[in-house]
């Protein structure tokens, strides 16, 4: 939101520099983020002066140019060479000095040179208006008033107004500071509790009254729950045209586009009081105005252009033969304001802020109207800000006010009640306020005091602080005006110490996570909310079970995430179209399913790898990422959470084209693969991803407190190899249960090194070479022990695989 100190100032007399001001509105709330310069000519007629054209003869080596001499108020005149055609001696006119900056019309600055031009030397330059910034016209060289004295700088002859403009970072519960009127509120409160005695100054409409009532148009709301408070007058004889420049500069200011004089004082009123109005062509409104939803289906043409398709909770401005406007969010085409209006239906609201969100979101309009309708405006001065529109189109357009305001307010809105209980704002502050200066500081928000205890207050919030409705918000009011840093902190120093299992879920995540960070992973953190059609990228995922956002700020963001997989797409994707295409990423989230018997939440670890496993050097080649990998990470997570007895299961997910997963008892602990080629299509993503999804909440029931260790064994262990002549379609996880499973205690690991498919093999075979590790913890081995093991090994490869040695 920006607001400028100079329409600051109409409200608040105040002297203050604008880094002072932009300090006491941040520690009020309102935070400042940057302070900007305006000048309403851009450079400020910097180095230009009133010149006197002494002599004026035709440039003898061109037609089109002539040589002037000009007093600029030095001691000589300067010799200018101009080619207006427009130029002659005896006149006053702009010149632009030596080093002048001028802007052209795209905004690009140049810088006057002493020069030569056709031979002739040239100081400076004689000015039209659009080269100064002062018009459009080009047609020749500006002429002033004679009786300017020459060497008078050209920004005391024009009136060019500087401003200063805060960009004031707003949050969305202050819909109260949304105006200049607003921000002018919380900076008189700042200065009544920084001892400056200042007072609050309104525009006044008290000359508002109905010269004749020639055009009235009638109302009628058949939707007061959705537009409680409506109010319209008419005015007659106005001319559209070019709204003054005071008007203009202050638009401008905080980068409004000035258009013309109706729309530009609805403008001008919606950021000096917070009201939106809307202006409609009277010639245009057939009957009556009648507001109301219309069918759904409905199409309607916006001001800008396009048509659109109508809810049936759409709220419209309507006339009898159909819709002029959507309420508080956008105008109609039709009933615009145009060049040839003479009058006009002023309208001025109050909305429901619901029904303006929805309809805002549901046709993807986010105008400062309905910014402002959605938080919640001030109801008490719909009536107000139509007299002052009225007013000032009066003033700037011409025409008279012919008819009364038609108001309708069915049910007034009404003010909050609240007690404060002293004893709580003590409490919550951590220091006592005195009970005088509560008391002040809430008068200066225009809180009314309706009695008074030994206890607390008896209070009534105006309507329009939609944020201020309980106790606590009345406490954070008073604390943010008497200022947090006039807070003291306690010297007392207060520790306290907790017993916390070993197994609490923050702190198992932060184990892993540091153990995922040293081995080149990132942490990322994606949006809950996601597209809902990612429901159809899996079968075992249904769009009837996503999750609906009620108010979706977005259609791309209405429903919640059923899988953490898309979401780690969407970064990689985005890495990787910014040359960055070697991730290794892991995600700690959740999952959000609706079901017949309600809903649920599941917690994830995700982990993301794909690219190059190491950056390329000159010493160590490109290496690409595979499952592999990606298992040996996932082992490496369970191994560091103690979890052992697992087992593999086939993968149920379809979201690989190549998986497995890890079992414990009867449960999924975790899946793992290659992601499938048309889901990574569907993100743009070229290069194979390797994904895997950990079942967070059962490792939590399954992980205990308990330490677990083992001795480093005192015996030495020994290795065997074998290579084996089986089918094909024996897997490698067949050999290593059946070999677990023939020796359970001496054999404590099975290694698979070669694997070799070839000619020389018979058809359907493959050879395994395979790496056996044998230890007894209590004794050294003796060959015949070995052997032994070894013998029974074979033989069971032989009885249960049919497999041979090689």
């Amino acid at each position: 939101m920006k607001i400028s100190y100079n329409w600051l100032k109409q409200f608040i007399k105040i002297d203050w520099k604008s880094d002072e001001t932009s300090a006491l509105l941040t520690d009020l709330g309102l935070e400042v983020e940057v302070v900007e310069k305006y000048q309403s000519i851009k450079g400020g007629l910097e180095g230009i002066v009133v010149g006197h054209v002494l002599t004026c003869v035709q440039h003898p080596d061109a037609d089109r140019l002539k040589i002037t001499t000009v007093d600029i108020g030095l001691e000589q005149p300067i010799q200018v060479v101009c080619g207006a055609a427009n130029v002659a001696a005896g006149q006053k006119v702009p010149v632009a000095t030596i080093g002048t900056v001028l802007y052209d019309k795209s905004g690009e600055s140049f810088v006057i040179k002493k020069g030569k031009i056709r031979g002739q030397e040239s100081h400076g330059m004689i000015c039209a208006e659009d080269e100064l910034g002062l018009g459009t016209g080009h047609d020749g060289i500006m002429v002033l008033d004679v009786t300017l004295v020459p060497g008078t700088p050209a920004s005391e002859v024009f009136n060019i107004e500087n401003d200063e403009v805060f960009e004031i970072g707003l949050t969305p519960n202050r819909a109260d500071a949304m105006s200049h009127l607003g921000t002018a509120r919380d900076l008189r409160a700042g200065l009544l509790q920084r001892g400056q005695n200042v007072e609050l100054i309104t525009p006044s409409v008290s000359n508002f009254r109905v010269d004749m009532r020639t055009l009235k148009i009638d109302v009628n709301v058949e939707e007061p729950s959705l537009a409680p408070r409506y109010c319209g007058v008419t005015i007659s004889g106005i001319t559209i045209s070019e709204s003054p420049s005071w008007l203009q500069n202050r638009l401008k200011a905080i980068g409004i586009t000035p258009k013309n004089n109706i729309v530009d004082v609805t403008n001008y009123v919606l950021h000096e009081l917070g009201q939106p109005l809307h202006a409609f062509d009277a010639s245009k409104i057939n009957g009556k105005i009648i507001v109301k939803t219309v069918p759904a289906g409905t199409k309607f043409v916006t001001l800008d252009d396009v048509e659109r398709t109508l809810h049936q909770e759409d709220l419209m401005i309507c006339d009898e033969k159909g819709p002029l406007c959507i309420a508080g969010v956008f105008g109609g085409k039709k009933s615009g304001v145009t060049e040839t209006t003479t009058s006009i239906f002023l309208e001025s609201a109050y909305f429901n802020p619901v029904s303006v969100r929805k309809s805002a979101k549901r046709h993807q309009l986010n105008t400062d109207a309905s910014f402002r309708f959605e938080r919640g405006i001030d109801p008490s001065i719909t009536a107000y800000a139509l007299k002052r529109a009225a007013l000032l189109i009066k003033e700037i357009a011409g025409g008279e006010i012919t008819s009364d305001i038609v108001e309708i307010y069915q049910k007034k809105i009404e003010d909050f009640s609240v007690f404060l209980n002293f004893s709580h704002v003590s409490k919550i502050i951590g220091q006592e306020i005195p009970k005088d200066t509560i008391k002040k500081i809430l008068v200066s928000l225009d809180i009314k005091v309706n009695s008074v205890s030994e206890a607390g207050l008896g209070l009534t919030i105006p309507a329009y602080r939609v944020d201020v409705q309980r106790e606590i918000d009345v406490i954070e009011e008073i604390l943010r005006v008497y200022g947090y840093n006039n807070i003291n902190f306690s010297k007392k120093f207060n520790a306290t110490v907790s017993n916390s299992p070993r197994t609490e879920d923050y702190k198992v995540q932060n184990s892993i996570a540091a153990q995922l960070n040293s081995q080149g992973y990132h942490e990322m953190m994606a949006n809950s909310l996601t597209t809902p059609s990612y429901a159809n990228l899996s079968a075992l995922l249904k769009e009837e079970h996503n999750v609906t956002i009620l108010n979706p700020l977005s259609g791309d963001l209405s429903v919640m995430r059923q899988s953490l997989l898309f979401s780690g797409l969407e970064a990689i994707s985005y890495n990787i179209n910014r040359k960055n295409s070697d991730l290794k990423l892991f995600e700690f989230g959740k999952s959000y399913h609706k079901f017949l018997n309600g809903y649920e939440e599941h917690k994830h670890l995700t982990l993301f790898i794909t690219g190059n496993r190491n950056k390329e050097t000159w010493t160590n080649g490109q290496q690409s990422t595979d499952f592999f990998l990606l298992k040996g990470y996932v082992n490496g997570v369970l191994s560091r959470l103690g979890i052992d007895k697992i087992n593999n299961i086939p993968s149920q997910s379809d979201v690989f084209s190549e998986g497995a997963a890890i079992g414990y008892g009867h449960d999924t602990l975790v899946e793992m693969g290659v992601v499938k080629k048309s889901i990574l299509k569907h993100f743009g993503i070229k290069q194979e991803v390797f994904y895997a999804d950990f079942n967070w909440d059962l490792i939590l029931k399954i992980i205990t407190g308990k330490i677990k260790y083992t001795e480093i064994p005192k015996y030495p262990e020994v290795r065997r190899d074998l290579a084996l002549l089986i089918d094909k379609n024996i897997s490698y996880d067949s050999i290593y249960t059946l070999a677990k499973q023939t020796e359970k205690s001496l054999l404590k690991d099975v290694n698979l090194f070669d694997v070799y498919e070839g000619e020389k093999l018979p058809e359907g075979k493959k050879s395994y070479a395979l790496s056996f590790t044998i230890q007894d913890n209590t004794k050294t081995l003796t060959d015949a022990q070995i052997d032994k093991i070894m013998s029974k090994l074979k033989q069971s490869f032989e009885t249960e695989l049919g497999a041979s040695l090689r």
